[in-house]
């Protein structure tokens, strides 16, 4: 559930730095893919990491 949390977080993020960055429609949908791939290994790691904790 984290990762999913994450990536939806990251895609949301990438694309609003796009858009504040005036990009276009691909570059939005590039920045939400990059964000978003980017805080969903994030998320994995801290996944496992409680996991490994627990």
């Amino acid at each position: 559930m984290i990762i999913l949390a994450s990536a939806a977080l990251g895609v949301f993020i990438g694309v609003m730095t796009a858009r504040k960055r005036g990009g276009a429609k691909l570059d939005m949908a590039q920045y939400g893919a990059s964000f978003g791939i980017a805080f969903a290994l994030l998320g994995l790691v801290v996944t496992v990491f409680i996991d490994r904790m627990v």
